[in-house]
């Protein structure tokens, strides 16, 4: 098994991860299909320019696991009263049979080294029930942010 940056030619390969992530956390398939072919979109000029970046775990030259990572422009904060940026993760996936083996505690940690490599000494995620207690574990807590859909 070994881990690779993501590549250029991994859209589809991000793309079915975070469709099953929704999937797995009981998001309906109508509203994944829609979400999906948005965010092919949307990404695909990050993971061109580099603003969309992470990591994929194969075995066997077959991805097992991956996960996203952004930096998001943010005020300097509490958090991070000298840094005008946060580190953004999202779209972590572990294939069913590869899960309960580290595989996304090990690409937590490569998370955090490369926010603090690119200067970010604060993170945040949006965080799944299954997942909770994977990020709790590693030290992430929950903040007061509070959100709202708006009727379009």
């Amino acid at each position: 098994m070994y881990i690779r940056t993501l590549r250029t030619h991994d859209l589809d390969l991000v793309c079915r991860h975070r469709e099953e992530m929704f999937r797995d956390a009981g998001t309906s398939d109508d509203v994944l299909m829609l979400m999906t072919e948005h965010f092919r979109e949307w990404v695909r000029p990050r993971l061109l320019d580099g603003s969309y970046f992470g990591y994929v775990m194969l075995d066997d030259d077959v991805p097992v696991a991956g996960i996203g990572l952004m930096l998001i422009d943010w005020p300097p904060h509490p958090m991070h009263p000298t840094r005008d940026k946060r580190g953004y993760v999202l779209n972590v996936f572990v294939e069913p049979d590869y899960r309960n083996r580290g595989l996304a505690r090990e690409l937590m940690n490569l998370a955090d080294a490369e926010f603090v490599r690119r200067g970010a000494c604060y993170a945040v995620l949006h965080a799944t029930e299954k997942g909770k207690p994977l990020y709790q574990g590693l030290g992430w807590n929950g903040t007061t942010e509070m959100a709202k859909t708006l009727n379009m």
